[in-house]
């Protein structure tokens, strides 16, 4: 069985012969040109210069371990730069290796993102042993998220198993590869989390110095007649806790003995804002002076692990100041709302 290519006119117009037959395993002679062969894949220009052992003009090249159809669109495209559709989704597998083998990267590039396309639960970790011997990065990281994903499912896969009786190095990379989606994962949460900490003890630190200096509904500066307070601020779901809070410090009987976790966290408020103020001797927040005389004379600024908490709020407080704008837009029809509610 033997199937031609279209032959091709040299410069000088004359039509020139086949001289390369390429053999598939499935007995198939393909005949081509080798020069167009050579001018679009290094590994066969090096086949084609190759001393033969006999006199024969013909060369023959082998192309075995692949479907007869897939050899004859890889050549095909050899010719025509051109891949169809119908083609990729039939033989992708098969053209991805022989791209790879052949050094042919704009058709490895077609089948890698073609593949990369369609992946299923079933075909997912054979495109994924392909990727790594065909060094296809992106099509392998790509199949080790669906992998990790779909993991339950995978599990189930005749190719799962078929991996573990016989490639455990990729069983084992896909395992760490889970373990390690699952790390960052946890690590991602656990830093979202924490920023959310900092970013509403930053919050806490703006109410109280608003609260302190200029007054909010029913707290205000001790030297301020408390009819005189100002409506409800543009943090009034913060400001109201805190002044909540604020009350409650300021009438609570376990306070002296610190018996009262609700004022040891008022107290804790008190001490991060001292640590934050830069103006203590203008700062009209309780104790402010005090915390940061008693730091000075105790040398208890040296805590390395409250010098990170209060070096993440500022943090916070900068990229709140940054994005403070655009917030004051989205919140004000909700504060406009809520003082009319509240008339």
């Amino acid at each position: 069985m033997e199937e031609k290519l279209n032959p091709q006119i040299s410069v000088d117009g004359e039509m020139r012969e086949h001289d390369v037959q390429i053999i598939t395993s499935g007995g198939l002679r393909i005949s081509a040109h080798s020069h167009i062969l050579a001018s679009v894949s290094p590994v066969l220009e090096s086949l084609i210069e190759r001393p033969q052992n006999h006199r024969s003009s013909q060369r023959n090249i082998s192309v075995p371990g692949v479907p007869c159809g897939a050899v004859a669109v890889f050549l095909k495209y050899l010719y025509s730069s051109k891949c169809s559709e119908e083609h990729l989704e039939k033989y992708g597998i098969h053209l991805l290796a022989l791209s790879h083998v052949y050094s042919v990267p704009q058709l490895k590039e077609r089948c890698t993102r073609g593949l990369a396309g369609r992946l299923t639960i079933e075909n997912v970790l054979d495109v994924l042993q392909l990727a790594r011997l065909c060094d296809a990065p992106d099509l392998y990281l790509k199949c080790m998220k669906m992998s990790s994903c779909n993991f339950k499912a995978v599990e189930l896969t005749e190719g799962w198993k078929f991996l573990q009786n016989h490639d455990p190095w990729l069983e084992l990379e896909i395992l760490q590869f889970i373990d390690e989606a699952e790390t960052r994962k946890k690590r991602t949460r656990r830093n979202r989390e924490e920023q959310k900490m900092y970013l509403q003890l930053s919050e806490a630190m703006d109410r109280l110095e608003h609260i302190c200096a200029e007054g909010c509904t029913s707290v205000g500066p001790f030297d301020m007649d408390p009819s005189k307070n100002k409506g409800p601020c543009n943090k009034f779901s913060t400001c109201h806790g805190l002044q909540i809070l604020i009350k409650h410090f300021a009438a609570c009987k376990k306070r002296v003995n610190g018996g009262c976790l609700r004022c040891k966290r008022m107290w804790q408020l008190f001490q991060l804002h001292s640590s934050i103020c830069d103006r203590p001797d203008e700062c009209r927040v309780p104790l402010c002076r005090q915390f940061k005389l008693k730091v000075q004379q105790n040398r208890r600024g040296d805590d390395a692990r409250w010098r990170l908490l209060v070096r993440k709020v500022v943090s916070a407080k900068t990229i709140s100041s940054l994005s403070l704008p655009k917030r004051k837009r989205e919140e004000g029809p909700r504060i406009a709302q809520m003082k009319m509610s509240l008339e």
